[in-house]
């Protein structure tokens, strides 16, 4: 069942005796990670640069539809930016299912889908009511005019924007989808109800807004806007003592 909507990815309730799976760690492998797997090692399409292994680290190249561990062998998994790109995301989450017995898993949000398009991208994601909604672009006919923003909305932005990293803290369903679960979580594979098609197909509509982004109190948003602006100075402090 799904637990709750993390903030992001360092925002886990992992033990810290826990054996973690990575599936798909890529450029970028969680560092509570025991394990990481990655399907592609000679290429990066599907990812942002090379595969990166970090001290204490396991990797396996294998694929996420197939993954070589025992059932519940791993505590936790996590998935970070995979879905969207896996041919069976049914056989994908079984696999995920059966080996950890709790996870993470981020996507790109609709919208962060619209806003940072990507072509290795299979899949266009939305959650509703605690259910993941999945759609293949290409039959859906997804076209988005935006491709040229990827870098600046994925790279260049979040590096060196304080103010597009604060909205990214205070407001995570912009860009992406974060849901940690037990044993697993509700998801549906090209959903034909209307009332979950429109959000795919119709184009943005301003009274989704409070759907999307509910409103908080003034004192809520300036509590948000403090934590978020004290993790991006522990997170540049970090950062620079890794350069030393």
């Amino acid at each position: 069942m799904k637990l709750r909507n993390p903030k992001s990815r360092y925002h886990l309730k992992i033990n810290k005796s826990a054996k973690v799976l990575d599936v798909g760690g890529g450029h970028n492998p969680h560092p509570r990670a025991n394990v990481v797997v990655d399907k592609y090692t000679d290429t990066n399409y599907h990812r942002s640069g090379d595969i990166k292994v970090l001290k204490n680290q396991q990797f396996i190249n294998a694929d996420g539809e197939k993954l070589p561990f025992k059932d519940q062998e791993f505590d936790y998994v996590i998935c970070c930016h995979v879905l969207e790109h896996v041919e069976d995301p049914i056989q994908f989450l079984s696999e995920i299912f059966r080996v950890g017995k709790k996870g993470y898993i981020e996507t790109p949000s609709l919208l962060g889908e619209c806003l940072a398009p990507r072509e290795s991208h299979k899949w266009i994601l939305h959650e509703h009511d605690d259910i993941l909604y999945l759609v293949d672009k290409q039959k859906l006919g997804f076209v988005s005019n935006a491709y040229y923003l990827g870098d600046l909305v994925q790279e260049y932005l979040p590096r060196h924007s304080i103010g597009f990293k604060m909205t990214e803290r205070t407001h995570p369903n912009l860009m992406t989808i974060r849901i940690e679960w037990d044993k697993n979580f509700n998801y549906e594979i090209e959903p034909q109800d209307p009332e979950i098609r429109k959000y795919f197909k119709d184009g943005w509509k301003p009274e989704w807004a409070e759907s999307f982004f509910p409103r908080r109190t003034m004192g809520t948003e300036f509590k948000e806007a403090a934590i978020a602006f004290k993790e991006i100075c522990n997170s540049v402090f970090k950062s620079k003592l890794l350069k030393k």
